[in-house]
């Protein structure tokens, strides 16, 4: 049976992503400005994202939401202003000024019920609705606080379909907002109990990817968004082919997800390899296994290396034979600097898609025969909420630009309830981490 899923952008950054990403799923699956299906007959087009019209419009199962107008504008004028439903572009007239209380407080509540009549169309749309895919960012007023309203409104509506998010984090070293790490606090803290996915990514490890892989010293949102659009893609690509072995939403969650709040897994990609240089490079299955592994795959700046693995999903695309596969997983089994919880010590799944990583004309990434894309749930990851907390604590403690969100209807208590949570958070992931075996990977490199 065909399932489909809801893609839903969120704020400013939300939006941008869209825009690259819905540029990819169409080079994808053969659809172009319009919607016209290329090279297939209509009528035996199937595919998670899109619907078809009765005149053969391929559709995206899409909404895009912003409370200021000027991000959605842009597609409404862009090179894919057909491509879209006009009803599925909401805005606002107000924006939330990077304030996640006005997000999901007061400007935010005026749409909420706009955006979850278009969620109900295009829900009512669907034979099998297997989840709602959330974009946004953890630092903006409305990626924030809007988003975290709209999860609540989803979880009343649609309780038992997974929702899942990608969402940018706050980077450790570039900040445009003064004020991300109360938004990225305030999101995290509710939005934990109504979100069962989150694969976050931060833009410095995007940066970094730019400018060392790629050779782009100067990366614009349009090279950031493509590469992650690549990442985004590439984690479901198993879901929208009709030869592939596929890896459910279901059997995602399962296998990542251990308990409902530690649900914050990693992304890594290989190969990350520019254009001029695809000719000179090999890309074999092992290459690109352990490449997957290595901090300057990830797109989050952390190292899993330090941290214990609870389970990694390897989604293969393109030209791949399961025996290799197979034998890196094995030999992924034996290596002594890979750490995985001791009741999970071969935590593997594996999805193969058959057709090979499409590359955006003119951007970074070369064509390529074969790729992997690694999502993977490690304890490590709590060294982005520690520094989280410590840039919340450091403003929280002199009071700073508190009363904008009192201003808004937050109480000051709110600040104590959120940061209490992502402390216990960490403890969760710590508990864990201290449930492996043996020596602790920090005592490890101690020693070397």
């Amino acid at each position: 049976m065909s399932t489909e899923i809801v893609q839903i952008h969120v704020g400013q950054c939300g939006v941008q992503m869209a825009n690259a990403l819905w540029e990819l799923y169409c080079l994808e699956h053969g659809i172009l400005l319009d919607g016209e299906v290329c090279n297939l007959c209509p009528e035996s087009f199937t595919n998670p994202l899109f619907s078809i019209t009765p005149s053969g419009k391929a559709v995206p199962r899409v909404i895009m939401v912003d409370l200021e107008p000027t991000p959605i504008d842009e597609i409404r004028t862009g090179a894919y202003r057909q491509l879209f439903h006009p009803s599925c572009l909401i805005t606002g007239k107000e924006d939330a000024a990077s304030n996640f209380a006005r997000g999901f407080f007061t400007v935010g509540r005026e749409q909420i019920d706009v955006v979850m009549e278009r969620v109900r169309q295009a829900t009512e749309n669907c034979n099998n609705l297997q989840a709602i895919f959330i974009s946004r960012s953890y630092g903006g007023g409305t990626g924030s606080g809007f988003t975290t309203l709209l999860l609540e409104r989803l979880l009343i509506n649609y309780g038992k379909k997974a929702k899942v998010e990608f969402a940018i984090y706050p980077a450790p070293n570039l900040s445009p907002i003064i004020v991300e790490p109360y938004n990225a606090v305030f999101a995290a803290h509710e939005s934990i109990e109504t979100i069962n996915a989150s694969f976050i990514i931060d833009n410095e490890a995007v940066y970094d990817i730019c400018a060392n892989k790629f050779n782009v010293q100067q990366p614009t949102y349009t090279n950031l968004n493509r590469l992650i659009a690549q990442v985004v893609s590439a984690s479901h690509s198993s879901l929208r082919y009709p030869n592939a072995s596929p890896l459910s939403i279901d059997e995602l969650q399962t296998n990542l997800v251990p308990y409902p709040r530690i649900h914050y897994p990693m992304i890594s990609y290989s190969p990350l390899v520019g254009g001029a240089k695809t000719g000179f490079e090999g890309f074999t299955i092992g290459q690109i296994t352990n490449e997957c592994f290595e901090p300057a795959s990830q797109m989050l700046k952390v190292d899993a290396r330090l941290g214990a693995y609870l389970s990694c999903c390897f989604i293969y695309q393109g030209d791949v034979n399961a025996g290799d596969i197979n034998n890196c997983v094995n030999a992924l089994k034996t290596n002594r600097n890979l750490h995985f919880i001791e009741w999970s010590p071969s935590g593997f799944k594996i999805a193969i898609n058959p057709v090979p990583p499409m590359a955006v004309v003119g951007g970074d990434l070369g064509p390529v025969p074969r790729s992997l894309c690694l999502l993977s749930n490690s304890s490590a990851i709590k060294t982005v909420w520690i520094r989280l907390l410590n840039k919340f604590d450091s403003m929280y403690k002199k009071r700073a630009f508190v009363h904008h969100y009192v201003g808004e209807g937050m109480e000051e208590g709110e600040f104590k309830n959120a940061r209490d949570d992502i402390e216990a958070l960490i403890q969760d992931y710590k508990e864990l981490e201290d449930s492996t075996n043996g020596k602790k990977p920090e005592e490890d490199a101690d020693e070397n």
